[in-house]
């Protein structure tokens, strides 16, 4: 799957509204019933105040307000029956209520405006995920392909973190990244990021001159926007991997980015050895540092943004992704990606403190035809059995 996992929605009966509509009617017949029923001295008509507060937690002013006549409605005849409607007692009781009801409406009707501007925020962003940020295909080249994205703001789809994929020759480049701030604020940052790279991408030969391309489009970008005193507080990590369709050695440039994770069947998870250049946008001309290491048959690679590993749980503690990940090495990108993000949001209590992306980029099989990698073997080997 290459576009973002997202929780898969389940019907449930017994959260429709028809269902739940039950509860606060019953609440009042009960109520009712019971008042009635009880000595002169008990007054239980105040609680069906309770039926038309629920209400709006699962239906809209309309059905609010029928629940809240039904309840006034309720009081009504709980005075009738315990002396009349002329007590002082229940007359105040019907007049609180029926204000109470009206609060419940009011408050309603503005709820049902609020998530009406919410859904639209969505719809505003999910647009703008598609138009910044295009899906990755689900296979390329030799590579089949999953991808997560999980935003720190609540309404956001996307923010600081960035991901690309593009064919260049007989390779597959691929651009992950990280823009100063997070949420809806670096949008801008992101999208500069990503458009330089989709033009780029083709036109640079060596890895490194493409860093260099971006580079240039970060520094341009912060001296025509950046206040006087802001000057260096624009900058992005960035890591660029190029992947050959016939070659197993897969080159890599980072700007300040982590370094990826290399997953191979048996629970064997390696740390290519990276020599990370400065971020974008303060690299002031110097050559990035390109690395390789062999990308084989069978191994998955894993890219990340610092919003994993920088997660805590409520003890302070980071995200251990190394060890977490070794668990599904054997597992395919889809599947792999899908028990990170669970296990994610698990260890940081359901919710990010920054954006966070992964990339799971699995190679299949040699058919044969592929050249192999020379001598480079994989470093810093975490093995679990």
């Amino acid at each position: 799957m290459a576009s973002r996992l997202g929780r898969a929605g389940t019907w449930r009966p017994w959260q429709s509204v028809p269902v739940l509509l039950l509860f606060p009617v019953l609440l009042i017949v009960v109520i009712t019933l019971v008042d009635m029923r009880a000595p002169y001295d008990v007054h239980l008509g105040p609680a069906l105040v309770i039926a038309p507060a629920l209400t709006p937690s699962f239906a809209g002013p309309r059905t609010t307000a029928a629940v809240g006549g039904l309840a006034v409605a309720a009081q009504i005849l709980i005075g009738i029956t315990h002396g009349g409607l002329g007590t002082t007692n229940h007359i105040v009781q019907i007049i609180t209520l029926a204000v109470l009801v009206v609060l419940t409406v009011l408050y309603s009707a503005l709820r049902e405006r609020r998530q009406a501007q919410l859904a639209q925020v969505r719809t505003v962003s999910e647009a703008a995920q598609h138009v910044l940020m295009w899906p990755l295909p689900e296979r390329i080249g030799p590579l089949r392909i999953a991808s997560l994205y999980l935003a720190a703001e609540d309404e956001a789809q996307i923010g600081g973190d960035l991901y690309a994929a593009s064919r260049s020759g007989d390779a597959v480049r691929v651009l992950i990244g990280d823009v100063r701030g997070k949420g809806l604020s670096a949008i801008g940052e992101a999208a500069l990021l990503l458009s330089a790279f989709r033009e780029s991408a083709h036109r640079h030969v060596a890895l490194a001159g493409l860093a260099g391309a971006l580079d240039q489009s970060v520094t341009r970008y912060a001296a025509e926007l950046d206040a006087p005193d802001e000057v260096g507080e624009r900058f992005a990590t960035a890591l660029l991997v190029e992947i050959p369709d016939r070659d197993h050695v897969t080159r890599m440039t980072s700007c300040g980015h982590p370094p990826p994770l290399l997953l191979s069947p048996g629970h064997v998870v390696t740390v290519p050895s990276l020599h990370p250049s400065p971020p974008l946008g303060v690299q002031a001309g110097d050559e990035p540092t390109l690395d390789v290491f062999s990308f084989e048959p069978g191994d998955t690679l894993l890219l990340y943004t610092d919003g994993v590993v920088e997660a805590r749980d409520d003890r302070g503690r980071f995200y251990p992704l190394t060890d977490r990940v070794a668990r599904w090495t054997d597992d395919s990108p889809e599947a792999l990606l899908h028990h990170l993000r669970r296990d994610l949001l698990a260890h940081a209590g359901g919710r990010l403190g920054d954006d966070a992306a992964l990339i799971a980029l699995h190679r299949t099989a040699d058919d044969g035809q592929h050249g192999h990698g020379h001598g480079h073997g994989h470093g810093g080997t975490v093995r679990h059995g």
